[in-house]
């Protein structure tokens, strides 16, 4: 990992951000305190991001595009597609960032307002794998771009309800349900 003082600014502002979120919250987070961690001025952050909100919503993004980046794709069709996916939950519930967003106020944006960017590049992204696994004929007959928003929301509702429901799905059971629910939901 950088040194956030070696690190692009763009980079250091979302570094700084994150120490942030893990400091003080969501909901506590300044762009006056970003800044000074990140060792720039307001208006240099101002230059790249609107608000607070638009740097976190940003910082967001970089986790989960991380996490898809890293994801292991092995094979083709639906089994390949389900476990990458789930090995991608599975990422997330572990990102203490990531939680800590969806645990805030900002994540209801995301959850019943609008689509963020990380869910366009989702929903994108899984509907050109769900395009190649309908090819194969693994994956049933659909618009992809449908089937990609319900796996994503399936997906999203289990990373988000992991914490209330571990007394009776621990994570490798939780795992292994998301798992049957995308495949019976995609055969």
């Amino acid at each position: 990992m950088l040194s956030i003082s070696n690190a692009p600014v763009q980079d250091r502002i979302l570094a700084a951000a994150a120490s942030c979120v893990v400091d003080f919250g969501v909901e506590r987070v300044t762009l006056a305190e970003i800044a000074r961690r990140a060792g720039v001025s307001r208006p240099t952050v101002y230059r790249r991001w609107p608000d607070t909100r638009s740097v976190l919503a940003a910082l967001l993004t970089s986790h989960i595009t991380e996490a898809v980046a890293e994801a292991p794709v092995r094979g083709r069709g639906r089994a390949a597609l389900v476990d990458r996916v789930v090995a991608v939950a599975e990422r997330l519930r572990g990102d203490e960032l990531v939680m800590a967003v969806l645990r805030s106020e900002l994540a209801l944006v995301y959850i019943a307002q609008r689509l963020g960017r990380s869910q366009q590049m989702l929903i994108e992204a899984l509907a050109k794998d769900l395009r190649g696994a309908q090819y194969d004929g693994s994956v049933r007959a659909g618009d992809p771009r449908q089937l990609a928003a319900m796996v994503l929301l399936i997906t999203q509702s289990t990373i988000q309800s992991a914490q209330i429901v571990r007394p009776i799905l621990d994570a490798d059971a939780l795992a292994v349900e998301l798992a049957y629910s995308l495949n019976g939901y995609l055969s």
